[in-house]
Formats: structure tokens, sequence, C-alpha cells
């Protein structure tokens, strides 16, 4: 029986058609706060009503060459590309799981890879929706931003509950490596266990980056007398490291206004800026995240390298 990759990356590609179909729903309505299930998907030229084939995630914006079967108005080729995007990104996260189906791996191993899997997958949907929230409409929902960093927290807390015994344990006082804070025994050691430590650490990582953000915030309000970083950029942050912790997360931050600036700086150079126009940061914070998501462990171990 074939178990290659495309056992996986062949339904996770179709299936990521269906949730991108959803994550357009989600991008339509969330920013003016409307229902996700009523009403039904209509044509916002004419508010007909979209009849099932002509809803089939990419195939039908082709077939109908982009346009309203009933009023010939375009249909923005977002739709498609959300579609296809998010398609492609859980194809990815299913590559990622491939590995889990080699003989011997234990059942810690499995439902740890399994976690890590889910997670990016969620991720993914999150920061895909927001980038383009955030672009179109220059609001990131708080069902997006906030229901995330719980999601991912929580995600956390059940990985942290399959690590290999002793990873990531860390020993604040004494020689012995066994001793956990709240144990039984004390040898005059304190130390955290790797679950411990990696939820602690989680938590302070989402209150470290957050924290920074805010206090860019206020400076810039004391200073300009105006708002320059919105809230939900600050709640963006928290939930990418929520999911990725506090390194790739700073990554992330670092990337985005990276990005952010050059697009601020070839708009100045067309003057197509002034000195109140509001910039997508939150779009530019999520590329951050996604490519930190893909890249961002091996950049960070190769800058490390170099010291």
């Amino acid at each position: 029986m074939f178990t290659g990759p495309l056992v996986f990356e062949l339904p996770a590609f179709f299936l990521g058609l269906l949730f991108g179909s959803f994550l357009n729903v989600c991008i339509s309505r969330l920013p003016d706060h409307r229902s996700l299930s009523k009403p039904r998907s209509h044509c916002p030229h004419c508010l007909h009503t979209v009849a099932w084939y002509d809803n089939i995630p990419l195939v039908s914006w082709i077939l109908l060459r982009a346009r309203c079967r009933q009023c010939q108005q375009p249909i923005s080729w977002r739709y498609p590309a959300v579609e296809l995007a998010f398609a492609l990104w859980l194809t990815f996260a299913a590559r990622t799981a491939f590995p889990l189906l080699r003989p011997g791996i234990s059942t810690n191993a499995f439902a740890a890879a399994t976690i890590d899997a889910v997670a990016l997958a969620i991720l993914g949907f999150l920061l895909i929706g927001l980038l383009v929230m955030d672009w179109q409409t220059h609001t990131l929902p708080d069902a997006f931003t906030l229901t995330g960093t719980l999601i991912g927290f929580l995600l956390l807390c059940a990985r942290a509950a399959y690590l290999p015994p002793h990873q990531y344990d860390l020993l604040l006082h004494g020689h012995n490596p066994l001793t956990s804070v709240g144990g039984a025994v004390d040898n005059g050691n304190v130390i955290l266990t790797g679950s411990e430590h990696l939820v602690l650490g989680r938590i302070l990582g989402i209150a470290v980056a957050a924290g920074l953000l805010l206090l860019i915030r206020l400076l810039y309000k004391q200073l300009r007398h105006r708002e320059g970083l919105g809230l939900g950029d600050i709640k963006l942050v928290a939930m990418i490291t929520a999911f990725l912790g506090f390194w790739l997360a700073a990554f992330a931050i670092f990337l985005g206004f990276v990005l952010c600036a050059t697009y601020a700086l070839t708009l100045i150079a067309r003057r197509r800026v002034t000195a109140t126009t509001r910039l997508p940061l939150g779009a530019f914070l999520a590329i951050g995240g996604l490519v930190a998501a893909i890249l961002g462990a091996p950049v960070i171990a190769w800058y490390a390298s170099l010291f």
C-alpha cells in the first residue's frame, strides 16, 4: 500500500481549499462584526445568493471567469488567492507530519509531532486571515488574535505533556537535576521541569513581546500625541508568540517592521503617503509570522553560530 507523502498532501490540499473558502467568509464579515453563518454566501454587488455549484473553491472562480453569474460584476482575485494560499500552507503542514509514519515511533513522539502539525496549520489559517483583513480594512479582529493566543497557549500546554524525560529541565539552584519544584524529595535543589519551563517560559515570552510593543505604543503617543501602533498589532504579536515562542516571534517582529518600513519608503518615493497615512503593520507582522514559522529556526541558528 502506498504511504508516500502524497497520501497526506493531496487530501490536505483539497481540505485546505475548503477551509480557505471559510477563511474568505471570516475575512469578509469579521471586520464588520457580521455573522459567519447568516446570510448565506452572496454576491456583494447584486446580493444574489451564490448557488453551491458556483461556490466550489478555486474551481468556480475559474469557470465563471471571475464574474458573478447573475450581474456579471467581477469577483475579486482575493477569494481564490486565499483559498490557494491556505491549501498550500496545509499541504506544507501535512508534509511536516509525514515522518509520523516511520516505523518504531513512540506514542509520545507521535502525539507531540501531531500537535506541532495542528498548531502550524491553525497558525497559518489565522495569519493569512489577519494579513488580508489588516491590508484591506486596517482591522485585526479579537476573534482571531485573542482566540488565537488562547489556542496557541493551550496547544503548547498539550505539547508540554509529551516532552521526553528531562528535556528542557532548568536547574535553578543545586547540582541534582532530578528534583523538581514541589517534589516530595528535596536535596536542596530548585529546578523547573521541562513542562514547567516550557509553559512558564511561554507565558513570560508573551508578556515580554507584547509589553515591548505596548511600551513603543505609549512612547510614540507621548512624543507625537497621536496613535502610532494599534492595540491589534500588540495582540497579534502576543498570538504569534503563543504559537512560536519569544525568539521566533522576535524574528517575525523584526521582519515585519523591515517590510513595513520598506513599503513606507516605496510610498514616499512615489509621493503616495503623508504624515497621517495609516500603514497595515499587522499585515507585515503576519507575513513575518508565516516566514518565522517556516524559516525562523534555521535563520536564528545560523545567526547564533556567528558569535
